[in-house]
């Protein structure tokens, strides 16, 4: 499908449809609102110079330079983009929590390459066409790419790509079929993962909300996890992008974790909330460091042309 040119008119219409459907229920596709800002949020106070540079140039001028105030954009869009609805995830084959790119990477009607994995690849390619000018206050499009667009949707499918149950299995659709209790109330699997486990976190932990969660991530990256983070922003054989690794590493938590002693109208409480709010934490700074790493790539190869 034909994208929208990058007119002034795109831009307003980026920011309308985030506020339009800011008030509505958050559909069990993501991350919820709140995880797609922290992943945001981390990955731009991580961003090299060149990078910082063509995401504020990328920006619509409304969203003041702040990346995460459009992460979740792409879910917002869904409703008018609705060829966009594969990209968010994959489903895999039941049981056997393996993920294999050719096996899995594909629609309903069988297309290869329209899943999160392959969106990610796609975005990233899209973004290596940037070209920043000192002529033009921006350079949000190159060619036939938006690349306003391609920034959003790059930046939320890295986020969905590390939600556990985005890689999940087919049968129940990553979990929106298995319905649960969180404590006394009902909802599914899925959502648990989106936006319970954090939002009951922020409740029980953080005085502050997502500030607060986001200040503990971060001071989890820079001490308890620094040993790590070279490794997490790893991508091996001069790839820019990597999501092969984020989606394997996505089906086996979802099989360690999301999944496991969860049953058909289980109630999940204390006990669970305790064991995977670790994973989630995990998870959510995986996607910040990794985001970020991946737009470094990105600009700095694009600025050095």
């Amino acid at each position: 499908m034909e994208r929208p040119s990058a007119t002034a008119a795109v831009l307003l219409l980026l920011l309308l449809a985030a506020a339009v459907f800011a008030g509505l229920p958050s559909p069990s596709h993501a991350w919820g609102v709140h995880g797609h800002l922290m992943i945001c949020q981390i990955a731009q106070g991580r961003l090299s110079d060149a990078a910082a540079k063509a995401v504020d140039d990328l920006l619509p001028s409304d969203a003041g330079g702040n990346l995460s105030s459009l992460c979740s954009w792409a879910d917002r869009v869904r409703f008018r983009y609705h060829w966009s609805e594969p990209l968010h995830f994959i489903d895999t084959p039941d049981d056997l929590c393996t993920y294999d790119y050719d096996r899995d990477c594909k629609d309903e009607e069988g297309v290869k390459g329209r899943c999160v994995a392959g969106a990610i690849n796609n975005y990233t390619s899209q973004l290596l066409t940037y070209a920043p000018s000192s002529s033009s206050p921006s350079s949000s499009s190159s060619g036939q790419y938006n690349l306003t667009e391609a920034l959003l949707f790059l930046s939320h499918f890295i986020g969905d790509v590390h939600q556990p149950l985005h890689v999940g299995f087919s049968s129940d659709r990553g979990g929106n079929t298995i319905d649960v209790h969180w404590y006394r109330r009902k909802t599914e699997l899925h959502h648990v993962w989106d936006v319970n486990i954090i939002e009951t976190a922020e409740k029980d932990y953080y005085d502050q909300g997502t500030a607060d969660f986001v200040d503990a991530l971060t001071k989890n990256i820079t001490g308890e996890w620094s040993g790590k983070v070279e490794g997490w922003e790893e991508c091996g054989k001069n790839l820019t992008a990597c999501p092969d690794i984020y989606a394997t590493e996505g089906i086996a938590a979802a099989c360690d974790w999301a999944y496991k002693n969860v049953t058909e109208d289980s109630t999940l409480s204390d006990e669970y909330f305790d064991s995977r709010l670790p994973i989630v934490n995990l998870r959510l700074a995986q996607g910040g460091v990794r985001l970020a790493a991946t737009l470094n790539r990105i600009f700095d190869q694009t600025t050095t042309k």
